[in-house]
């Protein structure tokens, strides 16, 4: 059978891209049409999402798109889990959203927990309770009596901003929904007393949809701007991680896997049938957050590899050309084992001017060796993380009483093979490696579910297997990577 065309679209926190997938019945493929960075912008003591720019980049890719490849089936957007943007009565955005990172709500988020704890938070939601979530910012509008909370007609999570300028239609997709704070997991529905309890607006929050749905099509305005005919766009999972999650091609369904996604953030974690809630699930940090087809996905997020970004940024000021690939070769020279950082220090998970130096002054407190070279600093951080994972797979399986035998390692982050390898070797665990594009795979699958191209994800799952490429890494060294964790341990 002739080819389909079906357009992804996948904003990260650092990078945003359109590709263009090619169904023929059995296999897809996908190229990249356009490329793009998401960087924030700092003004008036506020970091902003530079939202007009990102939304004028995604219609230069759908231009780009359809130039190279005609008839697009329909087209869906992901985005990262947090923030939002508010639209008034007279449907214009009010303002440029805030970025999680801005410094804004966590001073905020001090009075917030007066009123309502976090612990009581997480008991009410099932979410992830820290101040980068959207329950935050709406908070600290309300308290700033900001412009935007005074005029506010419908708030809309930043994939379904663009899904409004693109169609007009306003709502609020359920996985997205889900990590915001805003949302009982457990009785799938708004919780009405987190907003009595703060005073904040609940009218102002368009239907919910599950993906898989259609949203509609793109307005004739913006196809007559653009030059191309309308084209469906359909909701997947919005929020990123549910689509990687979605597209995992899964091996065998019957034994106990678990899953990393590896980017700017690591999400770490299960499909389960529904959340887990508790005082030690909360201490650790666990959350759930919702998937597609009615799961749940219970995981840990992981202040991933936004260190080593933060180090790659400092290191191109005072040298010309890095890449990448010359980094981890850098660190694979560097001896092991030498130096540990907690990846989850706060320190560590806000934007610095100088990172490495960041990590230097770590080491140095906790008597440690001071990596001095790109490669030592590098290895550092990449080893911290495969540790890192390591501690939190013990408390994945006690809280879901599942002994994990096989792990899933999507996203970016598998194109780095040494950081791949050093998972399997710290965990034990054979390591399934791929694809790098897993989150457009997911946004693909729903694409195809609502076209009637495929009935179900375990479906889609065996066509993702069938269309990828992934590496199967086996544990070696355990005895000497397993005193290495004793050492972590200690310097935690």
């Amino acid at each position: 059978m002739s080819a389909n065309n079906y357009l992804i679209i996948d904003f990260g926190a650092s990078n945003g891209r359109l590709l263009v997938a090619k169904y023929n019945g059995s296999k897809f493929k996908m190229i990249v049409t356009h490329h793009f960075d998401n960087q924030p912008v700092f003004a008036s003591g506020t970091l902003y999402w530079d939202i007009l720019r990102l939304y004028h980049e995604l219609k230069i890719g759908i231009q780009t798109s359809l130039k190279k490849y005609k008839n697009l089936t329909s087209l869906g957007i992901d985005t990262w889990g947090a923030d939002f943007g508010v639209i008034d009565k007279n449907g214009k955005l009010i303002s440029n959203p805030v970025h999680y990172r801005d410094e804004r709500r966590a001073k905020d988020s001090k009075s917030l927990f007066k009123i309502i704890p976090a612990r009581e938070l997480f008991k009410l939601t099932g979410a992830y309770i820290l101040p980068i979530y959207d329950l935050f910012h709406l908070y600290s509008l309300k308290i700033q009596n900001s412009p935007e909370i005074q005029s506010a007609d419908k708030i809309l999570s930043i994939a379904d901003i663009f899904n409004y300028f693109l169609t007009r239609n306003t709502c609020n997709e359920y996985t997205r929904v889900t990590t915001s704070i805003l949302f009982n997991q457990v009785k799938s529905r708004i919780e009405d007393s987190i907003f009595d309890r703060l005073n904040l607006p609940k009218n102002i929050f368009p239907p919910i949809i599950m993906p898989g749905e259609k949203i509609g099509s793109i307005s004739a305005n913006v196809a007559k701007e653009l030059e191309v005919e309308p084209v469906s766009v359909i909701a997947p999972a919005t929020h990123d991680t549910a689509s990687a999650v979605a597209g995992i091609p899964v091996i065998d369904k019957n034994v106990n896997w678990a899953f990393i996604s590896i980017g700017t953030w690591c999400a770490m974690g299960m499909e389960i049938d529904k959340p887990l809630i508790s005082d030690e699930i909360f201490e650790k940090a666990f959350l759930n957050e919702a998937g597609v087809e009615g799961t749940n996905i219970f995981v840990k997020n992981i202040n991933g590899l936004w260190v080593i970004q933060q180090c790659r940024k400092r290191w191109l000021k005072e040298k010309e050309d890095l890449s990448w690939e010359e980094i981890v070769n850098l660190s694979s020279k560097a001896r092991p084992f030498r130096s540990f950082i907690n990846i989850e220090e706060s320190q560590f998970a806000k934007p610095q001017l100088d990172m490495p130096k960041n990590i230097r002054n770590f080491c140095k407190e906790t008597n440690q060796h001071i990596p001095e070279n790109i490669g030592e600093v590098a290895r550092c951080v990449y080893e911290s993380l495969a540790m890192e994972f390591k501690y939190y797979l013990t408390f994945l399986e006690n809280f879901t009483r599942r002994n994990i035998e096989i792990l899933h390692i999507v996203g970016g982050g598998t194109k780095n093979k040494l950081l791949c390898k050093w998972i399997s070797n710290a965990t034990g665990l054979n390591v399934i490696a791929g694809p790098a594009e897993t989150t457009s795979v997911g946004n693909l699958l729903m694409q195809l579910k609502v076209n009637r191209e495929i009935s179900s994800l375990d479906e889609g799952r065996q066509l993702s297997l069938n269309s990828s490429e992934v590496i199967i890494y086996q544990p070696e060294d355990k005895e000497i990577w397993d005193e290495a964790y004793f050492k972590y341990l200690k310097v935690l």
